[in-house]
């Protein structure tokens, strides 16, 4: 049997008030994708009030959206943007480089584009 893995992987962690919220996409992202995972990160964000979050999205192994999940991933963006910080971009392709350009339309901190891991973590950590 072959079949395409995708999906995404979530961890939060936290420090005083500053959260930090690690995503891994994986493969082509589907709308059922975003079903499963859009309530689970909703249900971390509503326990934060004022405190910082910063985001780590590792998009190393991302292939792209279904037209529908790039839809979802909007929706979220949108409803969600002003509860980040830092959002730091962690990928090898340029079409993410230019998303991150878009991205920053609905997001209220600071998003940033990088092709090695530690800089991007270095930079969240600043």
């Amino acid at each position: 049997m072959n079949s395409k893995r995708h999906g995404l992987s979530i961890g939060m962690e936290r420090a005083d008030k500053d959260f930090f919220l690690f995503i891994k996409a994986q493969g082509k992202l589907t709308h059922k994708d975003y079903e499963i995972i859009t309530p689970f990160i909703e249900s971390m964000l509503i326990q934060v009030k004022t405190p910082t979050v910063n985001v780590l999205f590792d998009g190393t192994e991302l292939a792209g959206w279904e037209l529908r999940a790039a839809w979802d991933d909007l929706k979220l963006g949108l409803k969600h943007g002003n509860s980040f910080n830092k959002v730091a971009l962690y990928g090898n392709k340029k079409w993410q480089e230019f998303s991150v350009k878009v991205a920053d339309w609905f997001i209220s901190g600071d998003i940033k584009y990088f092709e090695n891991e530690n800089d991007a973590i270095t930079w969240l950590n600043e």
